[in-house]
């Protein structure tokens, strides 16, 4: 049952960004940041915890998940170094996250050999 939730919540998340790329005029750029934005706010105000407990990785898996772990990052840092904890929080705790992708986008362009158009 615990996959099944976690299917319907990351997929209501992701039809949710199909939605806004298909019926507003919106870079897929703003979107993407609307997405750690929003993330990041529903952490904030404790809406993303209960989501993150119901789904697990169904809400921490999509670009909002990244938000979430950004603000959850920035809490555990300021609680534990005070007011320079909002400066280190957030890339200590997503630093797995951007070396993942900036590892696998450099193999992918090594791989892929693109061409110019």
């Amino acid at each position: 049952m615990q996959y099944a939730i976690a299917f319907l919540v990351g997929g209501t998340i992701c039809v949710i960004g199909q939605l806004f790329i298909d019926l507003t005029k919106w870079t897929p750029a703003r979107i993407l940041v609307g997405y750690v934005v929003s993330g990041v706010v529903l952490t904030g105000v404790g809406v993303y915890d209960r989501l993150v407990e119901l789904a697990g990785a169904g809400a921490t898996v999509p670009l909002c998940g990244f938000g979430y772990t950004l603000a959850k990052g920035v809490e555990q840092a300021v609680m534990e170094d005070g007011l320079f904890g909002v400066i280190t929080g957030g890339l200590t705790a997503t630093a797995a996250g951007i070396t993942a992708a900036i590892t696998l986008g450099l193999l992918a362009g090594w791989v892929g050999k693109s061409k110019m158009k």
